[in-house]
Protein backbone atom coordinates (compact mmCIF):
# COMPACT_ATOMS: atom_id res chain seq x y z
CA UNK A 1 0.00 0.00 0.00
CA UNK A 2 1.51 3.73 -0.71
CA UNK A 3 2.09 5.62 1.93
CA UNK A 4 0.27 8.75 1.14
CA UNK A 5 3.47 11.02 2.17
CA UNK A 6 5.75 12.93 0.61
CA UNK A 7 8.81 14.55 1.91
CA UNK A 8 7.39 14.27 5.71
CA UNK A 9 4.26 16.11 4.08
CA UNK A 10 0.41 14.52 3.93
CA UNK A 11 -0.73 14.09 0.47
CA UNK A 12 -4.28 14.38 -0.18
CA UNK A 13 -6.21 13.87 -3.74
CA UNK A 14 -8.18 16.78 -4.74
CA UNK A 15 -10.99 15.32 -5.56
CA UNK A 16 -13.12 12.93 -3.13
CA UNK A 17 -14.80 9.30 -4.49
CA UNK A 18 -17.70 11.21 -5.50
CA UNK A 19 -16.07 13.88 -7.40
CA UNK A 20 -13.80 10.63 -8.94
CA UNK A 21 -17.09 8.74 -10.04
CA UNK A 22 -18.37 11.89 -11.89
CA UNK A 23 -15.16 12.31 -13.44
CA UNK A 24 -15.57 8.49 -14.68
CA UNK A 25 -18.84 9.28 -15.55
CA UNK A 26 -17.67 12.09 -18.26
CA UNK A 27 -14.70 10.17 -19.10
CA UNK A 28 -16.74 7.21 -20.56
CA UNK A 29 -19.67 9.62 -22.33
CA UNK A 30 -17.06 11.92 -23.46
CA UNK A 31 -15.11 9.44 -25.03
CA UNK A 32 -17.91 7.77 -26.77
CA UNK A 33 -19.37 10.93 -28.21
CA UNK A 34 -15.78 11.45 -29.06
CA UNK A 35 -15.09 8.17 -31.04
CA UNK A 36 -18.44 8.42 -32.80
CA UNK A 37 -18.20 12.07 -33.90
CA UNK A 38 -14.61 11.76 -34.32
CA UNK A 39 -15.14 8.53 -36.87
CA UNK A 40 -14.88 10.79 -40.18
CA UNK A 41 -10.63 11.40 -38.95
CA UNK A 42 -10.40 8.02 -37.68
CA UNK A 43 -11.53 6.99 -41.42
CA UNK A 44 -9.06 9.57 -42.84
CA UNK A 45 -5.74 8.79 -41.07
CA UNK A 46 -6.46 5.23 -41.09
CA UNK A 47 -6.45 5.38 -45.02
CA UNK A 48 -3.46 7.82 -45.26
CA UNK A 49 -1.55 5.38 -43.49
CA UNK A 50 -2.85 2.35 -45.33
CA UNK A 51 -1.55 4.39 -48.35
CA UNK A 52 1.53 4.76 -46.95
CA UNK A 53 2.20 1.17 -46.70
CA UNK A 54 5.01 0.89 -44.82
CA UNK A 55 3.25 -1.50 -41.32
CA UNK A 56 0.53 -1.36 -39.13
CA UNK A 57 -1.79 1.37 -38.81
CA UNK A 58 -2.07 1.66 -34.64
CA UNK A 59 0.69 0.82 -32.64
CA UNK A 60 0.34 -0.60 -29.40
CA UNK A 61 2.76 -0.04 -26.25
CA UNK A 62 2.95 -0.97 -22.79
CA UNK A 63 2.69 1.66 -20.21
CA UNK A 64 2.39 1.57 -16.38
CA UNK A 65 -1.34 3.06 -15.39
CA UNK A 66 -3.50 2.90 -12.38
CA UNK A 67 -2.09 1.23 -9.52
CA UNK A 68 1.12 0.40 -10.78
CA UNK A 69 -0.80 -1.86 -13.43
CA UNK A 70 0.52 -2.30 -17.16
CA UNK A 71 -1.90 -1.70 -20.06
CA UNK A 72 -1.60 -0.56 -23.71
CA UNK A 73 -1.56 2.50 -24.75
CA UNK A 74 -3.17 3.08 -28.13
CA UNK A 75 -1.90 4.93 -30.87
CA UNK A 76 -1.78 5.88 -34.80
CA UNK A 77 1.34 5.02 -35.93
CA UNK A 78 3.85 7.89 -36.60
CA UNK A 79 6.96 6.14 -36.82
CA UNK A 80 9.08 3.28 -38.78
CA UNK A 81 8.21 0.15 -37.45
CA UNK A 82 11.90 -0.66 -36.96
CA UNK A 83 12.28 2.28 -34.69
CA UNK A 84 13.74 0.85 -31.65
CA UNK A 85 15.79 -2.60 -33.70
CA UNK A 86 18.21 -2.30 -31.15
CA UNK A 87 15.47 -3.34 -28.38
CA UNK A 88 16.82 -0.04 -26.01
CA UNK A 89 14.02 2.24 -25.65
CA UNK A 90 14.59 5.64 -26.65
CA UNK A 91 12.53 8.81 -25.95
CA UNK A 92 11.01 10.56 -28.83
CA UNK A 93 12.30 13.81 -29.54
CA UNK A 94 10.65 16.96 -31.29
CA UNK A 95 11.96 16.56 -34.72
CA UNK A 96 12.54 12.68 -34.92
CA UNK A 97 13.88 11.34 -37.64
CA UNK A 98 12.54 7.81 -37.17
CA UNK A 99 9.06 10.07 -37.64
CA UNK A 100 7.07 8.77 -41.18
CA UNK A 101 6.23 11.25 -43.27
CA UNK A 102 2.44 10.90 -42.37
CA UNK A 103 3.42 10.59 -38.96
CA UNK A 104 5.09 13.86 -38.56
CA UNK A 105 2.24 15.39 -39.72
CA UNK A 106 -0.07 13.41 -37.30
CA UNK A 107 2.67 13.90 -34.50
CA UNK A 108 2.25 17.98 -34.65
CA UNK A 109 -1.84 18.29 -35.09
CA UNK A 110 -1.68 15.38 -31.68
CA UNK A 111 -3.97 13.60 -34.44
CA UNK A 112 -1.72 10.17 -33.69
CA UNK A 113 -3.07 10.93 -29.97
CA UNK A 114 -6.89 10.41 -30.93
CA UNK A 115 -6.90 6.23 -30.69
CA UNK A 116 -6.51 6.81 -26.76
CA UNK A 117 -10.31 7.54 -26.76
CA UNK A 118 -10.50 4.02 -26.42
CA UNK A 119 -8.57 3.80 -23.84
CA UNK A 120 -10.53 6.00 -21.73
CA UNK A 121 -13.61 4.13 -22.89
CA UNK A 122 -12.37 0.70 -21.49
CA UNK A 123 -10.93 2.59 -18.28
CA UNK A 124 -7.36 2.59 -18.45
CA UNK A 125 -6.90 6.20 -19.07
CA UNK A 126 -8.90 9.65 -17.95
CA UNK A 127 -9.20 12.84 -20.40
CA UNK A 128 -6.99 14.25 -17.52
CA UNK A 129 -4.07 12.79 -15.91
CA UNK A 130 -0.51 12.52 -15.63
CA UNK A 131 1.08 11.00 -19.14
CA UNK A 132 1.68 7.60 -18.87
CA UNK A 133 4.88 6.09 -19.18
CA UNK A 134 6.84 2.91 -20.02
CA UNK A 135 8.63 0.82 -17.16
CA UNK A 136 12.15 1.59 -18.36
CA UNK A 137 11.82 5.50 -17.95
CA UNK A 138 9.72 5.42 -14.59
CA UNK A 139 12.64 2.87 -13.17
CA UNK A 140 15.48 5.64 -14.09
CA UNK A 141 13.17 8.59 -12.39
CA UNK A 142 12.67 6.54 -9.77
CA UNK A 143 16.23 6.52 -9.74
CA UNK A 144 16.40 10.33 -9.01
CA UNK A 145 12.88 10.93 -7.27
CA UNK A 146 11.33 7.96 -5.85
CA UNK A 147 8.14 10.14 -5.62
CA UNK A 148 7.25 8.56 -8.56
CA UNK A 149 5.17 6.19 -6.95
CA UNK A 150 2.05 8.78 -6.04
CA UNK A 151 1.39 9.41 -10.23
CA UNK A 152 -0.08 5.63 -9.63
CA UNK A 153 -2.60 6.71 -7.43
CA UNK A 154 -4.10 8.40 -10.19
CA UNK A 155 -5.39 7.10 -13.70
CA UNK A 156 -3.21 8.26 -16.07
CA UNK A 157 -4.08 10.87 -18.74
CA UNK A 158 -4.76 12.05 -22.56
CA UNK A 159 -3.46 15.56 -21.29
CA UNK A 160 -2.63 17.37 -18.31
CA UNK A 161 -1.15 20.91 -17.19
CA UNK A 162 2.43 19.22 -17.52
CA UNK A 163 1.69 18.66 -21.45
CA UNK A 164 0.72 21.70 -21.69
CA UNK A 165 3.06 23.57 -20.08
CA UNK A 166 6.20 21.43 -20.28
CA UNK A 167 6.83 20.83 -23.95
CA UNK A 168 8.10 17.90 -25.25
CA UNK A 169 9.06 15.57 -22.44
CA UNK A 170 12.00 14.24 -24.25
CA UNK A 171 14.75 14.83 -21.21
CA UNK A 172 15.10 13.24 -18.05
CA UNK A 173 14.95 16.97 -16.66
CA UNK A 174 11.84 17.65 -18.75
CA UNK A 175 10.71 14.15 -16.43
CA UNK A 176 11.80 14.87 -14.05
CA UNK A 177 9.93 18.67 -13.80
CA UNK A 178 6.73 16.91 -15.32
CA UNK A 179 6.84 14.85 -12.17
CA UNK A 180 6.35 17.98 -9.68
CA UNK A 181 3.39 18.75 -11.80
CA UNK A 182 1.66 15.76 -11.87
CA UNK A 183 1.98 15.29 -7.64
CA UNK A 184 1.38 19.24 -7.66
CA UNK A 185 -1.88 18.11 -10.16
CA UNK A 186 -2.60 15.21 -7.88
CA UNK A 187 -3.31 17.61 -4.30
CA UNK A 188 -4.92 19.94 -6.54
CA UNK A 189 -7.38 18.82 -8.98
CA UNK A 190 -10.52 19.39 -9.07
CA UNK A 191 -13.57 18.98 -11.88
CA UNK A 192 -13.30 22.75 -12.49
CA UNK A 193 -9.84 22.15 -13.15
CA UNK A 194 -10.21 19.10 -15.40
CA UNK A 195 -12.52 21.42 -17.45
CA UNK A 196 -9.71 24.18 -17.70
CA UNK A 197 -7.40 21.84 -18.47
CA UNK A 198 -9.45 20.55 -21.58
CA UNK A 199 -10.15 23.87 -22.08
CA UNK A 200 -6.77 25.14 -22.78
CA UNK A 201 -5.41 22.05 -24.69
CA UNK A 202 -8.31 22.04 -27.21
CA UNK A 203 -7.36 26.08 -27.42
CA UNK A 204 -3.22 25.09 -28.32
CA UNK A 205 -4.68 22.34 -30.92
CA UNK A 206 -7.34 24.85 -32.35
CA UNK A 207 -5.21 27.15 -32.98
CA UNK A 208 -2.24 25.53 -33.69
CA UNK A 209 0.24 26.43 -30.43
CA UNK A 210 2.62 24.23 -29.68
CA UNK A 211 3.08 21.92 -26.66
Amino acid sequence: MIQQTILNTEIKDGMNAAERAVKRFFDFIGALLGIILLSPVYLLVYCLLKKQGDGPVIFRQERIGYGGKPFNILKFRTMMVDSEEEGTPQLAQKDDDRLTPVGKFLREHHLDELPQLVNVLRGDMSFVGPRPERKYFIDQIMEQNSDYQYIYLMKPGTTSMATIYNGYTDTMEKMLIRLQMDLDYLQKRSLWLDVKIMFTTAEYILFGKKF
